[in-house]
């Protein structure tokens, strides 16, 4: 049995949030699961450990229509892409007219789908009502991403070399302007944090994020701090996994956290906790004053509605419980 998963959303937390389906499918099929999906779901550097994943496809659609699988020629370059594989079935995890016809003239004989054309979908309960129908295995939507005992190991010998300080990853990049606590709030937070409890900060950011990595170089706290700027995906995984505990904005290194299994202190700004912060028992959401779980959504705009005090107490509170 080959089976082939569809996921074209972007990002990495969304890929890591369709992790548990890809599990259950895997198990139910007693076989890995191959995937579609963009490049920038980080795919091939989060799941190379994990044994209910057979091969990564890329994807590859922009929002300027110049990849390769866009457009007409796209549609059907993609689909010699998909014939070759010979897949038995696919889950197509959205309502695209587009992959359907991709699936079903790739010789695909069984397709599952979410109803054609459905556009708004929340992205864990339309997950779920797809599976249910199609495999009735309830689900465990808190994500696992996997990883080989020795490169733990490397890292807890590299980083954490005792158990006398906590180790935080620090989350402070993010998509957009709007979904990032201001960083001179997480630079006071980490000083605050520092006066009252021994610790290392992991800086959580990419080659896009220089600006606050340079920032957090001119502090006297830099000395206690690991910067993942230089380091892949990958790489920064072990590392992750030796953390204590995850501090930082709704964004992929947030997702990557809590599937490694660390308590995180989210901070939901200006995304739907609803969508992203709910899915696993790991994510403890952080909202803006004057907001619920509920109304904590796209254009919320409460990133100043979120105090330093507010965190430090949900910090310290977690130290305990």
């Amino acid at each position: 049995m080959k089976v082939l998963v569809i996921q074209q959303r972007m990002g990495i937390g969304d890929m890591i949030i369709f992790l548990p389906y890809v599990h259950a499918l895997s198990v139910k099929y007693k076989c890995p699961i191959s995937l579609l999906v963009k490049k920038n779901t980080k795919a091939h550097q989060l799941l190379g450990d994990d044994r209910h994943i057979d091969k990564i496809i890329t994807l590859d659609r922009n929002g300027n229509n110049s990849g390769s699988h866009d457009g007409i020629k796209g549609f059907f370059k993609l689909i010699e892409v998909v014939k070759k594989e010979n897949f038995d079935k696919v889950f197509i995890f959205n309502g695209s007219l587009r992959y359907y016809l991709s699936a079903k003239f790739s010789g695909i004989k069984e397709i599952a789908q979410y109803p054609l054309f459905k556009k708004k979908d929340n992205i864990i309960t339309s997950a779920k009502k797809l599976l249910k129908k199609e495999i009735d295995t309830p689900i465990n939507t808190k994500p696992v991403l996997y990883l080989n005992d020795k490169s733990i190991k490397e890292a807890k010998n590299k980083y954490k070399n005792t158990d006398k300080i906590k180790h935080i990853c620090l989350g402070f990049s993010a998509s957009g302007p709007t979904k990032r606590w201001n960083l001179k709030n997480y630079i006071n937070l980490c000083e605050k944090i520092s006066k009252e409890i021994p610790c290392k900060f992991y800086l959580a950011g990419g080659r896009k994020d220089n600006e606050l990595f340079e920032a957090f170089s001119k502090l006297d706290i830099y000395s206690n701090c690991v910067s993942f700027q230089n380091l892949s995906i990958k790489e920064t995984l072990p590392i992750i996994k030796n953390c204590d505990i995850y501090i930082g904005n709704d964004t992929g290194w947030l997702h990557i956290s809590s599937a490694l299994g660390l308590k995180c202190l989210a901070l939901f700004m200006d995304s739907p906790v609803m969508a992203y912060g709910k899915y696993s028992d790991n994510i403890i959401p952080i909202i803006p004053d004057g907001e619920t779980e509920e109304t904590t959504t796209h254009n919320t705009m409460g990133k100043e509605r979120i105090s330093i005090e507010k965190v430090y107490k949900k910090f310290l509170y977690s130290l305990t419980n």
